[in-house]
């Protein structure tokens, strides 16, 4: 679900603090489009939509949720929105950050160990 190995190699490239402060900006925007999502979704929006979500996701190791968007967004651009699982996409952001913020902590105090 999450690619640990990006995880580590991201907080190296920008060290601890700046981690963080991906991962708050992170939350941040990636919230307010899956909460758009589920809300008042828009078939119109989805490729972009997913295409924003996918290169969050995979930029902060969320592999499961960026390989569900790429999916979505190549649908989308095919006119295939309708078979778009959006769904499917909210659950799997909401497990996938809750399995990143219940082990990232730890994990760093693994590494830095």
């Amino acid at each position: 679900m999450i690619d640990w190995d990006r995880v580590s190699e991201l907080r190296s490239e920008i060290g601890d603090d700046g981690f963080d402060e991906v991962v708050e900006l992170f939350l941040d925007e990636v919230e307010e489009v899956v909460m758009r999502l589920g809300s008042k979704p828009d078939p119109a929006r989805y490729e972009e939509d997913l295409h924003f979500l996918k290169g969050s996701a995979w930029n902060l190791g969320f592999a499961d949720f960026g390989a569900l968007c790429q999916d979505g967004e190549r649908k989308a651009g095919a006119g295939r929105q309708a078979e778009i699982d959006i769904q499917a996409v909210l659950d799997c952001y909401g497990k996938s950050k809750q399995q990143f913020m219940s082990e990232v902590e730890a994990r760093k105090s693994v590494s830095a160990a």
